[in-house]
């Protein structure tokens, strides 16, 4: 059995589904496993190829029972205290054969492998795991881990991000999704700019909704009165993730900051303007040969145009009508 740990959110699983896939094609007669939080659940069913989730929402010790070394000194891990729901298991059986760590560097989600049989990882010296890569600050987080699972002989495709689509369900299709939420306020365009950019839509014949978590409802609100929307048009806290997918996967365009809204929208060639900042696009954006998305990251410019880390002050100032024509752009990319 293969076990994956990645116990983050909706962008950084779709970052990593070239490494799962890869993973899955090269072990295709084991089990394997994600420890995710168990509210990707909608999601990771989309990725395809994992056989089963194992609802892990922080870092913590190993949930199998570690020997000791062969001093017979203890390894220095307790027993698990991770967050699992009360009906779920923390673990049964023997520790897997292969536990790979798609959460981050280490120590802790390393510790949190610790006794599977082999560790696919990057170096972490204070964690004793001397093999693997080195980190790299500045790589595309897609990059990161397909690099990593190459270092091990494992070869994965930086381009394999397309999710499956789901079902038609009860919400609209051919809607402009506007998502002015992201669980970092930093990243967060103002919801003003958000509302006129809203209003400017609608009055360009987009059927706009904006969406958002059950804790942006009030921005979601606020964001679509401002803009003249009805109160219909507010779909923050009404969808689950998987319903939220399937209107991404059906939507007109997506208008988002850097967070997980953008993701789906690459994963479905959705037409999208993201709105990076401070966080460079070039970690966490779409690729760069996908025409129909526009990322913008500072005032007048692209990550092309502008060289470094952006600011939040600069990227907040980002006008209204800079969105606007990138919405442009990305929709005639589609019309050609």
């Amino acid at each position: 059995m293969i076990l994956v740990l990645r116990a983050l959110g909706v962008g950084d699983l779709a970052t990593a589904v070239p490494a799962l896939r890869a993973l899955r094609a090269g072990h295709p007669g084991e089990e394997l496993v994600l420890a995710a939080p168990a509210w990707l659940g909608p999601l990771v069913e989309l990725v395809g190829g994992v056989d089963r989730l194992l609802p892990t929402d922080d870092l913590g010790p190993p949930p199998w029972p570690v020997p000791p070394s062969a001093d017979g000194s203890s390894p220095g891990v307790p027993s698990w205290s991770g967050r699992l729901p009360n009906d779920v298991p923390s673990w049964s059986g023997p520790p897997p054969r292969v536990a790979v760590n798609l959460h981050g560097r280490g120590p802790g989600s390393h510790r949190m492998l610790a006794g599977a049989g082999r560790l696919v990882a990057f170096r972490c010296p204070p964690a004793g795991h001397r093999d693997g890569p080195d980190w790299d600050d500045d790589e595309h987080e897609v990059d990161r881990w397909c690099r990593l699972l190459h270092w091990y002989g494992i070869p994965a495709d930086r381009t394999d991000l397309a999710l499956r689509r789901p079902p038609p369900g009860r919400l609209p299709a051919g809607v402009t999704v506007v998502h002015p939420g992201s669980k970092v306020e930093a990243k967060r365009w103002p919801a003003d700019r958000f509302a006129a950019l809203a209003r400017r839509l609608a009055d360009r014949g987009h059927r706009v909704v904006v969406t958002g978590s059950a804790g942006e409802r009030d921005l979601a609100a606020r964001v679509a009165a401002d803009a003249g929307l009805p109160r219909s048009a507010v779909l923050a806290g009404r969808t689950d993730l998987g319903e939220l997918a399937a209107l991404v996967a059906a939507a007109r365009l997506v208008v988002s900051g850097d967070t997980g809204v953008g993701h789906l929208a690459t994963a479905y060639r959705v037409p999208s303007v993201l709105l990076f900042g401070p966080v460079p696009p070039a970690r966490w954006g779409p690729p760069a040969d996908r025409p129909w998305h526009r990322v913008l990251w500072a005032p007048g410019g692209d990550c092309a145009a502008v060289p470094g880390v952006g600011t939040a002050s600069r990227w907040a100032a980002l006008p209204v009508d800079r969105v606007l024509a990138a919405v442009d752009e990305a929709e005639e990319t589609v019309r050609v």
